[in-house]
């Protein structure tokens, strides 16, 4: 480890004021690498780097903008906040390529179609952003991460002379439908995105939007030109595949799936209200669970709007079931005589829900599949709730 440390510094001393190494020769290569998802949720949407190759002066390095440092002060603090900076790294590219064969993860190289000074430009761009000063920068899932960088760097360079085409971008999908693309349905995972992640991002996506997940990178490549002289051509003069990796099938189990416990949890619910209704009483410490259960849930919706700098977590509805003044009431919910005053809250707590339904009928936002019998469980519960304090009343 000390060895390939002082190696890189020994790299990094070596290059010249202008860029790191210098002058590329002719036989230097600009390429886009596109890594396939991985098992782990983070790595369920992919990765982008650039590559440079110059084999003549023995320069092989990979160029990724994914890169965050966890000695960063409050850093849990700051990541949640959205407040973490994410830097361009730089690394050998045999031990990049290697990290993700041993993760299984298919590798797919694009090598650009340009010119000894177009890859000079971005040969330079690239290890001037590597600067410590230039290296860091305010990621956002949607529209600055790795993958858009990609983008963005190729644009700045090429200026006017690239046109990314539009015409294999075939169905139109909102970015909420863009992420679920690449999850799977049923999983806590995809539900916990579904629920933090706000209205903001059931909108359509612009086809170059489509961008902020590597394989749409991929994708927009393939299909760009880049205009020079009069004539077009193909931005990707060449596409190889490093490593195809060998499919497992996916780790399921439907008995630990959200659908069926929060299905469990709200038969639960519906029987203990019928129970309740039969007898005639109410289970207090039911409703205390729900008020808690969905006030702090609601707690945490509205910190992830208004006290981050996520732009994704804005406007979301899921506030109109997980509703954060439940949290203050649970005392009140759980004595054994409900104040009159209360039925006012439990029918806004109703009407709230019937508002949610109309914001999902109509496309204001998509909710999560997996929440349909928590969601019709608590309005079970809280038409009986109304019913029961009134006739108390």
């Amino acid at each position: 480890m000390t060895k390939k440390y002082l190696l890189f510094l020994l790299l990094l001393a070596t290059v010249s004021a202008k860029a790191q190494f210098g002058s590329l020769s002719p036989a230097a290569e600009i390429s886009i690498l596109t890594i396939g998802p991985g098992a782990e949720l983070y790595d369920k949407f992919g990765h982008s780097a650039f590559r440079i190759k110059d084999t003549l002066s023995g320069v092989d390095v990979v160029f990724n903008y994914g890169k965050f440092d966890f000695n960063t002060p409050n850093f849990y603090t700051k990541f949640a906040r959205g407040k973490l900076l994410y830097e361009l790294g730089v690394s050998y590219y045999q031990p990049f390529l290697e990290s993700y064969i041993a993760q299984n993860r298919w590798v797919k190289e694009q090598t650009l179609n340009l010119s000894h000074s177009e890859k000079q430009a971005i040969s330079d761009f690239l290890w001037n952003n590597a600067l410590p000063e230039n290296k860091k920068y305010k990621y956002d899932f949607f529209f600055d991460n790795c993958a858009t960088k990609i983008r963005d760097v190729i644009q700045k360079v090429l200026g006017d002379k690239l046109e990314f085409k539009e015409d294999h971008i075939k169905e139109e999908l909102t970015f909420r439908q863009l992420i679920q693309q690449n999850l799977q349905a049923n999983t806590w995972g995809s539900m916990g995105i579904d629920i933090a992640l706000g209205a903001v991002i059931d909108r359509k996506a612009k086809p170059i939007e489509y961008q902020f997940l590597p394989e749409y990178v991929y994708e927009g490549a393939a299909n760009a030109v880049i205009h020079r002289n009069g004539t077009s051509e193909s931005l990707v003069k060449q596409t190889t595949v490093l490593f195809e990796n060998r499919p497992t099938p996916p780790d399921t189990n439907f008995l630990l799936s959200p659908l069926f416990i929060l299905g469990l949890l709200g038969l639960l619910i519906v029987f203990v209200t019928f129970r309740d209704y039969k007898r005639n009483v109410r289970s207090r410490y039911l409703d205390a669970f729900l008020f808690f259960f969905t006030g702090l849930i609601g707690i945490f919706l509205l910190l992830l709007w208004f006290a981050t700098d996520h732009t994704a977590t804005a406007n979301n509805y899921n506030l109109l079931w997980a509703f954060p003044i439940s949290i203050f009431l649970i005392v009140a919910i759980a004595k054994k005589r409900v104040i009159p005053k209360l039925k006012r809250y439990v029918l806004l707590l109703i009407l709230l829900l019937v508002l949610l339904a109309i914001h999902w009928l109509t496309g204001v936002q998509v909710f999560a599949i997996a929440l349909l019998p928590l969601l019709l469980a608590l309005a079970v519960r809280y038409v009986y709730l109304m019913y029961f304090i009134g006739k108390k009343e």
